[in-house]
């Protein structure tokens, strides 16, 4: 399926050119890989979406300065802070976005996420999430990059990936039979024997035996697949097994408690019988064979399914031809038939489906319809003791065709996927984690901000930040200079300039001396600058990304300071996060990013973070 759900044999004119338009805005993923200059550092935490930043040749990010986040996420805190309860809270970021990708809960407790779509090294690269650090490393990479393919932690340890797309499967991009092995002792991948048929968009599902069952998927010329094969890790090899009763991709797979596998639904590309699939089938891997069992009530594809700790088998959502699904059925395998339960809040596709340890099941993300709008911040719980629908924290980030894995401690780690930019979907880095238990933030945040040292063209200082929520928030930026020497700084900027600018590097409004206008309003919040030529800039914005450019008048350098304060405190949007570029020296040229929180009444918390020139 396309990350919208709809029939990728039906791909619009649009939708080319909207892939086309999520590649131009790749730019700067070699930058991020660049190596650097010996002497000079980049730092990278937690990376956002990639248009953040001005992509400008001007505003170039370039390896010799420093991109400061001064999100919540380094306090342990979580990036929503206005004192509303959350439940998501956002981590460390992948160094590179993708989507379609796989991960892995390794035996270690890291996760391993592999290959995805992203028009770049996405397809090949892969990296380990660490819980106990919240950050990622890379890893191994694969050869050849794929997909839609499947991953599967075998009993030995290592992860089998199977398949997948090398390319865009609409640009004649390669469905490959290849199979590799990751082992995590080495963090290395080695070649396994290969498919008997390429596929992609396929399952996989570890069988009680330790071998590895693969079925249905599409293959090039992009025919469905009624074929499976089986993985024998002791030989290396595959074998064909019985095949399907009825051609298919998109399905879901699930391991029931008597060994059997249960396939349900799909797409199979028929605009004769209807593109998605309610047929559901039985694998006995006993006899290699497999048999028909109750149809589900509605025909869909895109969908989740998850066995419950009763045995029953939750299936939600899903895309059925030309809507997405809020319905939710319950598979019985005693009877072998499906009863409708509690539909969902939402409808949604792409979106992911993970089993709690308190026996809930969490939905998150997904896609409502074809709009930039339509991915999905929301989030469900079901209960299966009342088989009802109830809401839970939304997501940092909304986002869809992204990743859920349980970790040991009960948290749930969402990874990358794609989310809203405006005019056209963003492919994510961003990665953030479930808590089953609400956190109550009862520290709201009143400041985030960076001094850095300011030089002139591409050594300006720029802060991108993030508004998050469904309402309007006031903000209040200022770019401060003079009024630094108060603070023992020898040479501060001496006239700040400000500008903001959106996510489309439009700008907004500009300042240069903070009584030029505004000054009233300014006033009246209590943050007018000291000295009259530091600039503010005072503004109502809508959710979504911006970015605030300090420079000096007339070619000017000196150390500035970029601040931006909540102004309205309204605790149905937040300002989330404050990522930093700019060059970092020494002395009171580090580059310093700090935090300001509200605690009891006339109280005020600042944390404050320092990076440093490598002096190696």
């Amino acid at each position: 399926m396309g990350v919208k759900g709809k029939p990728k044999r039906q791909k619009s004119v649009q939708q080319q050119l909207e892939q086309k338009t999520m590649t131009a805005l790749h730019i700067g993923k070699s930058i991020y890989r660049s190596p650097l200059r010996r002497g000079l550092l980049l730092i990278i935490l937690p990376a956002l979406r990639r248009p953040l930043f001005h992509t400008s040749e001007q505003l170039a990010i370039r390896p010799i300065f420093l991109l400061l986040s001064t999100a919540a996420a380094l306090l342990g805190a979580p990036l929503a802070t206005q004192g509303t309860p959350v439940n998501f809270v956002i981590t460390g970021s992948l160094a590179t976005a993708r989507y379609f990708h796989t991960a892995t809960l390794l035996p270690n407790g890291k996760v391993l996420v592999a290959g995805g779509d992203g028009n770049g090294p996405s397809q090949e690269s892969a990296e380990l999430y660490d819980p106990a650090s919240g950050t990622w490393t890379a890893t191994g990479s694969l050869s050849p990059g794929t997909s839609e393919h499947t991953a599967t932690l075998l009993p030995n340890g290592k992860v089998l990936v199977a398949g997948g797309v090398n390319g865009d499967i609409f640009e004649f991009g390669s469905i490959l039979a290849n199979a590799e092995l990751y082992d995590p002792t080495s963090g290395t991948w080695t070649a396994t024997g290969s498919l008997g048929a390429a596929r992609g968009e396929h399952t996989a599902t570890l069988l009680p035996n330790g071998k590895v069952l693969v079925a249905g998927g599409v293959s090039n010329s992009y025919s469905f697949l009624v074929n499976a094969e089986l993985y024998d890790p002791a030989s290396g090899t595959w074998t064909a097994t019985g095949s399907l009763g009825a051609a298919r991709s998109d399905h879901t797979a699930t391991l029931l408690p008597n060994g059997k596998v249960l396939v349900a639904g799909g797409f199979n590309g028929n605009l004769d019988t209807g593109f998605n699939l309610a047929s559901a089938e039985l694998y006995d891997p006993a006899s290699g064979t497999w048999t028909a069992t109750g149809s589900l009530g509605a025909a869909r594809s895109d969908h989740t399914a998850t066995l419950l700790p009763n045995g029953k088998v939750l299936v939600a959502g899903g895309f059925n031809d030309s809507n997405r699904l809020a319905s939710a059925e319950l598979y019985d395998p005693a009877s072998g038939t499906w009863t409708a339960t509690g539909s969902l809040g939402a409808a949604r596709n792409g979106h992911i489906a993970t089993l709690l340890p308190n026996g809930k099941v969490l939905v998150a993300g997904g896609f409502n319809g074809d709009s930039d709008s339509s991915i999905l911040v929301s989030a469900e719980l079901y209960d299966p003791a009342s088989g009802t629908w109830s809401a839970t924290g939304s997501l940092v980030f909304a986002r869809g065709a992204h990743t859920a894995t349980l970790l040991p401690n009960g948290r749930v780690l969402i990874a990358a996927g794609v989310g809203p930019g405006g005019v056209q979907e963003f492919v994510l880095a961003t990665a953030e984690l479930y808590y089953t238990t609400q956190l109550d933030t009862t520290q709201p945040l009143l400041n985030i901000s960076t001094r850095a040292r300011v030089s002139t063209q591409d050594q300006v200082l720029i802060g991108g930040f993030i508004i998050t929520g469904a309402q309007d928030k006031t903000v209040l930026i200022r770019g401060i200079g003079p009024s630094l020497t108060t603070f023992g700084i020898a040479m501060p900027l001496a006239d700040p300039t400000l500008e903001l600018h959106d996510h489309t590097s439009a700008l907004i409004v500009s300042n240069d001396n903070w009584r030029d206008s505004q000054q009233s309003q300014i006033s009246a919040t209590g943050l007018a600058p000291s000295s009259d030529s530091e600039s503010v800039i005072l503004a109502t914005l809508a959710p979504g990304a911006y970015t605030a450019v300090l420079q000096g008048k007339a070619m000017t350098t000196g150390t500035g300071l970029i601040e931006i304060y909540d102004v309205d405190q309204n605790p149905n949007t937040q300002i989330a996060n404050l990522s930093a570029r700019g060059f970092v020296g020494t002395g009171d040229d580090v580059m310093i990013g700090g935090t300001i929180f509200h605690g009891s009444p006339g109280t005020a918390y600042r944390r404050e973070w320092q990076y440093h020139h490598d002096r190696r």
